[in-house]
């Protein structure tokens, strides 16, 4: 049996100014991930996620763990998550509560691909996991 209440413990939570920045940062993470450029598709790395009342900054296995789904989640994951948290935090998206959380490990800006909302038409977004649906 997983335990949802430690897993939950160890995820970002956030806080951000106005309700609107919800959608403001769901979106935003859309266009930030991992890229192929051979096929201009970009795999987006993290979510917002929403539960009992609180918001959090997650990587998309930490969704497959909350799920009790198998995964592969490694230090390179929770890098690129808390340098993607501190990118959102640094435009002023969001807050985070525990700073802590998201000092180490840290990914570098290379391993991240940020697709400008300009160019994001020229680029296939894909996701990994999708927040609301039902599990099997």
């Amino acid at each position: 049996m997983i335990d949802n209440e430690a897993l939950v413990s160890e995820l970002v939570e956030i806080t951000f100014p106005e309700k609107d920045d919800f959608l403001k940062i769901r979106e935003t993470l859309s266009r930030i991930g991992v890229a192929s450029r051979k096929d201009n598709e970009l795999f987006q790395s993290c979510h917002i996620l929403h539960k009992r009342g609180k918001y959090y900054i997650v990587h998309f296995k930490e969704l497959f763990k909350l799920d009790g789904k198998p995964t592969s989640i490694d230090e390179g994951d929770i890098g690129r998550r808390n340098t993607i948290v501190t990118l959102l935090e640094q435009w002023k998206l969001l807050s985070v509560l525990d700073k802590s959380k998201i000092e180490e490990p840290v990914a570098p800006l290379s391993q991240i691909k940020i697709i400008p909302f300009k160019d994001k038409s020229e680029w296939k977004l894909t996701t990994k996991y999708t927040i609301g649906t039902n599990k099997t």
